[in-house]
Formats: C-alpha cells, structure tokens, sequence
C-alpha cells in the first residue's frame, strides 16, 4: 500500500508540475502574481521567476509534507502529535502506525499539488485579458475545495487513530 501511495503521489505532483511547465509558456515575460480585491493584478514577476517558484511550491511542498509524516516520527517519535500516541506507536503497532502515516502524508500531498496547479490554471486563465484579472469565485471555490478536502483528510486521520 505505501509503495502504491508514492507512485500515486509522484505521479500527481510529475503531472502538476508538467502541466505547470507546459502552460507557463503562454504567459507574457511579466506575470500578475499577486492579486487583490476584485481580482485586480497588485503584484508582477518575471515569468521564469513564476515559473521557478511555481515548480518549487509544487514539487517540494507535497514532498516536504510526506518527509514530515514519514521520517520525523521515526527520527524523533516524541514530536508525532497522535490521540493516544503511546498506544499507536507501542511496538506492535509502530510500523503499521508509521505506513498509515505516510500514506496520508502522500494523500495530503497530492491534494495539495493539484490544488497548486489549479492556482496556477487560474494565473493563466487571468493573462487571457490584456489588464490580468483573477476569477475570483473559482479562486474561492478552488480554495473551499482544497479545504473541504484538507477537513476530510483530517477527519480521516482522526478516524484511523482514534481508540
């Protein structure tokens, strides 16, 4: 299963990230990075500057994550934050505890690699107009999306190890 979940994970942020390079291309040299009230660009960068960052959040961010959930409690148990964390990380329950964590890690980094490429697709879609504007309300539901799936993966988490 946890080799299943990394394959999944590197395909989605591989695919995020390839749709990211792909499409940047399309963006004039001065991109509208920041935008405020009303959608209006308040902040521009080069496009290779955007795209670099663009790249980093997406590819590093997801791994940082999963890192965070894989390694850190096998480094330093005492920092996992668990219900009953004695109980879930007892020696008969150690390892299964550790692979349940990094598959969520993966889930949760994947998730957040395609909600960074939907940021990016609405940065694109803003440059469509000679004055970049962002649509907000699929901005706000892309966010309410990526919340609505950061409180499942977190009623899941609670779920799994709770006792």
């Amino acid at each position: 299963m946890i080799r299943l979940a990394f394959a999944l994970l590197a395909l989605a942020v591989g695919a995020a990230a390839l749709a990211i390079a792909v499409t940047a291309g399309g963006l004039p040299p001065l991109v509208a990075a920041h935008f405020g009230a009303g959608g209006r660009a308040s902040g521009f960068m080069a496009r290779e500057a955007y795209l670099g960052l663009m790249l980093a959040l997406t590819i590093l961010l997801p791994f940082a994550i999963v890192a965070a959930l894989t390694w850190l409690p096998r480094i330093a148990p005492g920092a996992v934050n668990l219900p009953h964390r004695a109980h879930w990380l007892a020696p008969e329950r150690r390892a299964a505890t550790l692979d349940a964590l990094a598959v969520f890690g993966c889930a949760f980094g994947g998730a957040l690699a395609a909600f960074l490429l939907g940021v990016h697709l609405l940065v694109v879609a803003a440059h469509a107009a000679p004055a970049p504007r962002l649509d907000e309300p699929m901005f706000f539901a892309l966010l309410g999306a990526f919340g609505a799936t950061t409180a499942l993966w977190v009623a899941a988490l609670l779920r799994r190890f709770g006792v």
